[in-house]
């Protein structure tokens, strides 16, 4: 691991004993800020998470600790407070210490808590913003997240809450009603179930709906389907988390913008075939 670029002046000095929260993006590496990749080779330890690829660690200096802490559904993860903790207990020591998230820290990433327990047990802190799924996912499936002919609102929320169950607190309806797109993190497990309130709220279930699998990354998944029928689609294609679910006509400019399928990916396997 290495630093392949020289620093700008312009970015700012990684002191011991401050922990910057950064977003490392929905995947695809050329996504990082340039605040980020400076503070990849910048940081003593990475605290990262699971969505958090080789590709992008790559980036951190030789000799750097890395210490994962991913947290996925189902599966054993670590507590939220021990993550906190070791932080503190990181920075205490002097460390420089790099809590790296995929997306955005502050997008659904738990790091507005992390920042409050920072703050509360007086540590120095800095947020790195990232691309989040939420928008550069979208647009790596051939989305957009808004169009002034389609939609001049959005509506971004989360498919579960912190007990994993589908969010009873949100008003559904409103929801529904709301905005003519709506974006859907963590969403897949309880699709049937989301689009049954949403239906129930007033959308149509003919209304187009993209699902976007392991978004910006060589292994991206999209299909297309309907509200009504999007929880089947899923399961028959076999897409898995993570994914972003878009609802709304939106989706349909899919079909003139899909770069990724109708230009990058026929050319690099046109240029293996030739190779």
């Amino acid at each position: 691991m290495s630093q392949s670029t020289p620093r700008f002046d312009f970015l700012p000095e990684f002191l011991p004993g401050w922990v910057w929260l950064a977003g490392a993006g929905p995947g695809d590496p050329s996504l990082l800020t340039l605040g980020v990749h400076d503070a990849l080779g910048q940081a003593d330890v990475i605290v990262h998470d699971a969505l958090v690829g080789g590709q992008i660690l790559r980036f951190a200096r030789a000799g750097v600790l890395l210490e994962y802490v991913g947290k996925r559904g189902g599966r054993p993860s670590c507590r939220q407070a021990d993550i906190t903790e070791r932080m503190i207990a990181l920075a205490r020591s002097g460390k420089r210490v790099l809590r790296l998230k995929g997306g955005d820290p502050f997008m659904f990433g738990r790091g507005g808590e992390e920042a409050q327990e920072l703050a509360r047990a007086g540590i120095p802190f800095r947020v790195l913003p990232g691309v989040t799924a939420g928008i550069g996912g979208l647009a790596y499936g051939g989305v957009p997240a808004t169009h002034r002919d389609v939609n001049s609102a959005i509506t971004f929320l989360t498919g579960h809450d912190a007990g994993g169950a589908v969010p009873d607190k949100l008003d559904w309806g409103a929801i529904a009603r709301g905005a003519p797109v709506l974006v859907i993190y963590m969403g897949v497990k309880h699709l049937d179930a989301i689009a049954t309130r949403l239906m129930a709220g007033g959308r149509p279930g003919s209304e187009p709906v993209a699902v976007i699998s392991d978004a910006t990354l060589p292994s991206q998944q999209v299909i297309e389907t309907t509200l009504s029928a999007a929880a089947a689609a899923v399961a028959a294609a076999g897409l898995h988390a993570p994914a972003m679910i878009v609802v709304g006509e939106v989706v349909r400019l899919r079909a003139e913008l899909d770069w990724l399928g109708r230009f990058v990916l026929p050319a690099a396997a046109e240029r293996q075939i030739v190779g």
